[in-house]
C-alpha cells in the first residue's frame, strides 16, 4: 500500500505483485472475457473497448452506504500487456490497473487499485479491506479460474 499527498488529501494505492504460472494470452482471457472475468472477480458485462461502461455486482454494504455496484470504465487496453478502469461508488472514485509481464513460462502480474483518499472515512475504510481482499481473496480466486481454463 502506497500514500501519496495530492493537493493536501493524503491519497493510498493498494499494489500486488503476484507470479501466475500461465501464459500471458491466458491471464489476458480471465481479465477481459466478461464470463471467465465474472467467476473469478464479480459479476459483470464488461467489454474489452476502451471508453465502455460497465458494472461488476457486488454484495451490498448498508452501513457504508455501498449498494453492491462498482460502476466502471475501459480507461486503457493494451492486448496481453495492460487494462486499466475507473472503480467507482459507495463513495470511492478509484481506477484500477492489471500490468501483464512475460516471465519464464508465466506470467508476472502487478495490479494497483489507486486513488483511494484516506481522509475520507468511507475511502479508509474501502482501502482497508480491498488491501487484504486484492492480495489474497480476489488472487487465490484468480489462480482458480486460470486453472479450469484450458
Amino acid at each position: 500500500m502506497t500514500p501519496s499527498r495530492d493537493m493536501g488529501e493524503e491519497r493510498a494505492s493498494i499494489e500486488v505483485d503476484e507470479f501466475l504460472p500461465h501464459p500471458p494470452a491466458k491471464v489476458w482471457r480471465a481479465l477481459t472475457e466478461p464470463e471467465l472475468l465474472g467467476r473469478w472477480l464479480m459479476p459483470n458485462d464488461f467489454k474489452p473497448v476502451v471508453g465502455h461502461r460497465f458494472t461488476f455486482a457486488s454484495k451490498p454494504i448498508p452501513n457504508v452506504d455501498f449498494d453492491g455496484t462498482v460502476v466502471c470504465r475501459v480507461l486503457a487496453i493494451e492486448e496481453e500487456r495492460l487494462l486499466r478502469i475507473s472503480w467507482g461508488g459507495g463513495g470511492l472514485d478509484t481506477t484500477v490497473t492489471w500490468r501483464l509481464v512475460p516471465e519464464g513460462r508465466g506470467t508476472r502480474l502487478f495490479i494497483e487499485h489507486a486513488g483511494f483518499d484516506l481522509g475520507d472515512p468511507v475511502n479508509a475504510f474501502a482501502f482497508r479491506g480491498m488491501g487484504s481482499g486484492w492480495r489474497s481473496g480476489v488472487i487465490r480466486s484468480l489462480r482458480a479460474a486460470l486453472a479450469e481454463i484450458g
